[in-house]
Order: structure tokens, then C-alpha cells, then sequence
């Protein structure tokens, strides 16, 4: 059967048709470009489904959780998931939880929808855990930091056993034993933490690449983000402590390291507790991240230094010489811009200008012409004009970055942006997301191009999961390239040219 609609109206119309209709497990696939219709549709089926809350394009984060309506609704969106394997890089993995004796979230609350989702998973587990008595849920991660969740959970998630913050998960196995001495519900959470614990066990994904946090906690308070109130103030690692983490990771087979924090750029504010006070650490013993980086790289076993995120705020010009001069550290920067208008960057509390930002990217590019850029952009933040968004395409074009990680702005209770007003209708959010994300993938593609032909080495992270006769692995660029290969090459480094350019990824031939 064929049905054609010739407007918005008719589109949700049908929605809200299939909508009344739908049974529990119904599954409505949607496949067309951007702009045929497919949210409008969605957004009928909610209506159909008795769900008055707004309905938006996941985007990034996969899939939204809908419990209002007479039945859930789960709105998947993959438009950008290319492989499935990526699925897994995101973190899903298919698990058995019905034979699960402990379940634990780490929970992340970075945007208001994650709560939501927290909340559906927790009413599937409640039917879990009535089969099974002694089933053990634990709750953990930067949502319970939000006093008004703990509330929550109290008075209609009784049945949560465990539950504690970002400060704390050192304790994991005290609070475990605590709860199975009392029977009782079990709560920790600290407003902030008196210590960096070092040296906790750790599972890693991959035997030659790894993460190293060298700082906990954000003082940037962009008035759209909530990780400042629940993951507290800025702390560094000592440079001791992140060194000798590298170093046992090298004598591990590790030849890939990132150094993580909200922003690597501070690292350096080193506090101590002393007597109960916090105590800041001497001008003299200080160490900037440049420095920081410097030493990292003189590890031996380390082939690759990675980092993320920086603030462009105080990206500093020591910084852009260690990352021209040292060739251990790869020509990858995210440089999160968010807006192209300096309006709304003073009302996002960016401290910076547009103009001060595309100098900085003169200055990187001026040392490091072929260094691979890469940005978030949000769109539809409060009081954006047609304007303002024309800014943010107009530095999307100068700057010609090499992918940027699109988001339609959200209101986050608890941030300054939920109450400012001049709030952007959703229509013309959408509208601008289009146009923004068309413009973002045509730059994109394009840049990629340049490496064609080019000789590159490539780190082979795993064997392709849609053809076994090809590996994967990523330049320092991090551009994506698949080429013949052997499960045996994973975790090496090989000479690869890039062939064959296929929009964000490369197939490519080993050389040598």
C-alpha cells in the first residue's frame, strides 16, 4: 500500500493515525533525507500515543525514551551511525540482564532526556528484580550528584539498593558490603571529594590504546551546561601521578594514550587538602599542560599523544608549539567553537569573540597547516537570530573544519540557559539544523579529500566487521581507513595509502 501526504498537516495527520493504532512492540522504520517528513510523522505517532511533551531528533544521543503516553515509545534516530560496529563504540552492547545478580548505571546528566531515560530502564529492572529477590541495582555517575533525583529515587525507586556520586566510586565495594550487612538502602554522595584516589583497577577496551584523565571537575560554567554543579571544581592529577600511570600503561603494550579532562588547557590548578582545607599548590610546582605533554611524550612505548577536550578560551601559543614541534603528539585538535556569533557566545559565557577564535585557528593552522579541526556547534540556543546562526555558518566556512558534532540546544533544569528568555521556536531550530548540517557535510567531505593519495600510518584497531578480509585503524588525522588486512596487525602501526575517499573514511593499500 502507497499513501502520499502533500504537506506537514497530512504527515502528522498519519502519525497520529499509526499512533492509535500501534501495539506494544511495533516497529516503524524510516528511511528518507533530511527534511522529507520523518520527525513531523514521529511527532504524530506521539500524539496517536497520548505524548504531549516535545518530540526532537535524537541526533547524538541515538534514542529518546517517551513514558507518558498509554505505552512507552522509543525514538531511535541512526542517521549517522555508517557501520553497526559503531553502535558499539557509543557504548550499546547486547547483554543477557535477566540472569544478572548485580546491575549497575553509571549515569550521565548531561542533557535532561538522559535522566528520562534512567528512570524507564529503572521500571524494567523493578520487573527484573521481582523475579529476582536477590538482585542487587546500583545507581552511580554525575545524576546522582542532583539533589532533586535522590529525592526522587527515595520516594518511588525504593528498590534501588545502592546509590553515590562521581566523588566516591573508590568506596564501590564498602557500600556493596554495607548494604549486605543492614538489608538497607545504601546512599553515599559527596558534594565534593578531600582526594584523587590513584592507582583503582581499571577495564580496558583495547591492549594498545587508553585514556588517562589528568584532571577531575570544570570551572567554565557555560550557562547551558550542567557539569560544573554536579562533577564540582577543577582538580589536577599530581604530573607524578598521570606519568607513572603512562608509563606502567607503555610496559603494557599501551602505544596510544589520550589525556582526558573538561579542559585540558587548565590542567595545572593542582589543590591539596590539608587539614581539612583546601590548599593550593605552589606557583614553583606547578606544571602547565604544554609541559605536561612534553613529558608524556618522552615515555618510552609511547608512539601517539592524543588529547581532548580544549577550551578555546586559553589554548595558549606554548601549547600550539609543543603540538607543531613534538611529533609524538597527533595533528588532531577538537576545538569546540558551539556558535560563530560573539552575541551568543557572551551569553553561552564562552569568553571569547568570534574574531579572537579564528585567530586562534590561524595560529594553529600557521603552525600546523594540515592539522585536522574539529568542533561541537549547538543551534537554537536562547536569543539566536537569523543573524547569529548566519555567523555560525559564516565560521564554519572559514575555518573548513573536518567533521563538527551537530546539536539542536536543549534546556537543561538547573543551567542559567532554561530561564533566559527569547527561547527559539522549534520550527525554526529545525530549520537552521538542516541547513547547518548540510553545509557541515559538504565542508567535510571535502577536506577529507585532501589526504587522497597520500601515504599515511595507520594505528589497526580491529578487523572490519562487514568484510574479514579488511582491518581498520585511524591516522593521527584520526581519519577512518579500512585496507587489507590480518587480525594479527591489531595494535601496529603500518604505512597506508589513502585510495579511495568515501565521505568520512578511506579505503586504502598497505605499503610495504
Amino acid at each position: 500500500m502507497v499513501i502520499e501526504t502533500f504537506s506537514p498537516e497530512e504527515t502528522e495527520e498519519l502519525g497520529i493515525h499509526f499512533g492509535k493504532e500501534a501495539k506494544p512492540g511495533t516497529v516503524c522504520t524510516l528511511i528518507g533525507d533530511l527534511g522529507v517528513g520523518k520527525t513531523v510523522f514521529t511527532q504524530g505517532i506521539a500524539k496517536g500515543l497520548g505524548i504531549t511533551e516535545p518530540i526532537n531528533s535524537p541526533t547524538f544521543t541515538i534514542v529518546q525514551v517517551y513514558e507518558e503516553g498509554r505505552m512507552p515509545f522509543y525514538h531511535f534516530d541512526v542517521y549517522r551511525i555508517g557501520d553497526i560496529e559503531e553502535m558499539d563504540e557509543i557504548g550499546y552492547e547486547e547483554v543477557d540482564d535477566e540472569a544478572a545478580d548485580f546491575v549497575i548505571f553509571n549515569t550521565c546528566t548531561i542533557r535532561e532526556n538522559a535522566n528520562q531515560k534512567l528512570y524507564g530502564h529503572l521500571g524494567h529492572v523493578k520487573t527484573l528484580k521481582n523475579k529476582n529477590k536477590d538482585m542487587i541495582v546500583c545507581l552511580c555517575g554525575c545524576m546522582m550528584q542532583e539533589p532533586h533525583v535522590i529525592e526522587t529515587l527515595k520516594q518511588k525507586y525504593k528498590f534501588v539498593n545502592i546509590i553515590f556520586g562521581t566523588h566516591n566510586i573508590y568506596k564501590l565495594a564498602e557500600l556493596i558490603y554495607s548494604y549486605l550487612e543492614t538489608g538497607k538502602q545504601t546512599i553515599e554522595v559527596l558534594d565534593e571529594t578531600k582526594q584523587t584516589v590513584e592507582q583503582l583497577p581499571r577495564k580496558r577496551k583495547y591492549t594498545f590504546k587508553s585514556g588517562v584523565n589528568i584532571m577531575y571537575g570544570c570551572n567554565n560554567f557555560c550557562t547551558y551546561c550542567i557539569v560544573p554543579y554536579v562533577r564540582g571544581r577543577e582538580q589536577s592529577r599530581k604530573k607524578e601521578e598521570i606519568l607513572a600511570e603512562v608509563e606502567a600503561l607503555a610496559k603494557q603494550g599501551i602505544s596510544e594514550v589520550m589525556l582526558l579532562g573538561q579542559n585540558v588547557n587548565s590542567y595545572g590548578n593542582i589543590y591539596e587538602y590539608k587539614d581539612g582545607k583546601i590548599v593550593e599548590v605552589d606557583e614553583k610546582d606547578r606544571v602547565t599542560f604544554p609541559q605536561l605533554l612534553t613529558e608524556v611524550c618522552k615515555i618510552d612505548g609511547i608512539e601517539r599523544v592524543r588529547f581532548m577536550t580544549s577550551h578555546p578560551k586559553d589554548l595558549s601559543d606554548e601549547l600550539i608549539e609543543v603540538m607543531a614541534e613534538e611529533p609524538k603528539i597527533c595533528k588532531h585538535l577538537h576545538l569546540p567553537v558551539q556558535s560563530g556569533s560573539t552575541n551568543i557566545l557572551t551569553r553561552m559565557n564562552r569568553r571569547y569573540t568570534k574574531e579572537q577564535y579564528l585567530a586562534l585557528v590561524d595560529r594553529i593552522r600557521a603552525k600546523m597547516p594540515n592539522i585536522s579541526l574539529t568542533t561541537d556547534i549547538i543551534v537554537g540556543f536562547p536569543g539566536e537570530t537569523e543573524e547569529d546562526f548566519e555567523d555560525t555558518l559564516d565560521i564554519i566556512r572559514k575555518v573548513k573544519y573536518d567533521q563538527a558534532f551537530t546539536f539542536i540546544y536543549s534546556k537543561r533544569t538547573g543551567t542559567p540557559a532554561a530561564t533566559m528568555d527569547n527561547q527559539v521556536p522549534e520550527d525554526v531550530i529545525k530549520e537552521r539544523f538542516n541547513r547547518l548540517l548540510t553545509l557541515v557535510n559538504e565542508i567535510s567531505n571535502a577536506q577529507i579529500k585532501r589526504f587522497a593519495d597520500q601515504v599515511k600510518p595507520v594505528l589497526v584497531e580491529e578487523v572490519n566487521h562487514h568484510d574479514a578480509s579488511l582491518v581498520t585503524g585511524r591516522t593521527e588525522e584520526n581519519v577512518t581507513v579500512h585496507f587489507p588486512g590480518t587480525a594479527d596487525m591489531i595494535g601496529t602501526t603500518v604505512d597506508v595509502k589513502l585510495t579511495d575517499c568515501k565521505g568520512f573514511y578511506f579505503m586504502g593499500e598497505r605499503i610495504g
